[in-house]
């Protein structure tokens, strides 16, 4: 069997489409190794090693001011103090590799909701970095795994609706990338044990 390293992945932009839109926070915390045997071995969040995190300097001048405010930074501090995209970005695919190789695994992005962490951190991975250490295929969105586990349809496959137990204390939305990625690991570690749980 593969082996498998899930990394959880938020990010913050200040829009709703990589290109025009900017991330303005990336975070990313790895969280549960699947084993030779299909064991599911959580990580330490707790370990410097296990996360990352960077604000980043806008790449455009087009931004929805609502998606900037909910991030709680501004213009003025990303463009003086946020990191230039072409330097974070390879060290985050760096780190993503190291982290892979620490535990002879390849790493996939695991996400809530896929769809629009997938975009902007593809974009930024291939734009930046110039490849992305997840290749074209390499996510899980838990969103999708839980419509599916738990007999759901997708658009009541909300956090809400989900038992508390799943989703774990950790679980917040305080919209800092970091956070928000280490709050999903819970989600990620019940829906990857889904069948211990159901026996």
């Amino acid at each position: 069997m593969t082996r498998e390293l899930y990394i959880s992945v938020d990010v913050e932009p200040d829009g709703h489409v990589p290109g025009t839109s900017s991330i303005v926070s990336l975070g990313a915390c790895a969280a549960a190794l699947r084993d030779d045997e299909g064991n599911v071995q959580p990580l330490d969040a707790g370990d410097d090693a296990n996360i990352f995190y960077a604000v980043l300097r806008p790449i455009s001048d087009r931004y929805v001011e609502k998606a900037l405010r909910v991030t709680g930074f501004d213009r003025a501090t990303l463009m003086r103090d946020g990191r230039a995209p072409e330097e974070a970005l390879p060290e985050f695919a760096a780190w993503i590799g190291a982290r892979a190789a620490e535990h002879d695994a390849l790493p996939v992005l695991a996400a809530y909701p896929l769809g629009f962490v997938w975009q902007f951190t593809q974009y930024y991975l291939h734009e930046y970095a110039g490849r992305s250490p997840f290749g074209q295929s390499a996510h899980l969105d838990l969103k999708s795994a839980y419509a599916v586990l738990a007999d759901s349809a997708v658009r009541d496959a909300i956090k809400r609706r989900m038992p508390s137990a799943l989703l774990g204390p950790k679980d917040s939305k305080t919209h800092h990338a970091l956070d928000d990625a280490k709050g999903h690991v819970d989600l990620l570690l019940g829906l990857l044990r889904w069948r211990e749980r159901a026996h």
